[in-house]
């Protein structure tokens, strides 16, 4: 075969959108030093890789496949959280001085602790805030 025409290589791939992709990623990979399957005959990558799809010398689903794979662009890895610490956010080794409590709701740190706030005791009444209301309309 002396020239490739899309014709010839629409047969083993029939969307043309597909072709495109699966011969630039071969035409990547025969320039990141993939072995050539026919006879490069002076022409450029391109050209060779619609040569070897055409001829059927390649793997096309291993091709697809790396399309995909260089089209990712982030693999998400579940990881289970190991504790409530890692849960918050923070990083142990990165806060040395840092101890999370037995009842988990204080983090004490540098002899500074500090409570959930579940259980506290201020009183967030607006009860103050109605004195300075009078004294302010006088």
């Amino acid at each position: 075969m002396a020239r490739v025409t899309v014709e010839d290589c629409v047969l083993k791939i029939p969307n043309r959108f597909e072709l495109v992709l699966v011969a630039g990623q071969r035409a990547r990979d025969i320039s990141a030093g993939s072995a050539l399957t026919v006879d490069r005959d002076n022409d450029k990558n391109p050209v060779v890789s619609l040569r070897e799809i055409a001829d059927g010398t390649v793997d096309i689903p291993n091709l697809k496949e790396a399309v995909i794979q260089g089209l990712q662009k982030h693999v998400e890895i579940d990881e289970p959280e190991e504790d409530d610490f890692d849960a918050m956010g923070l990083d142990r080794d990165l806060m040395p001085g840092v101890a999370l409590a037995e009842d988990d709701d204080t983090l004490e740190a540098d002899g500074l602790t500090i409570h959930d706030g579940a259980d506290s005791d201020l009183d967030l009444s607006d009860d103050a805030g109605q004195d300075t209301d009078e004294a302010d309309e006088d």
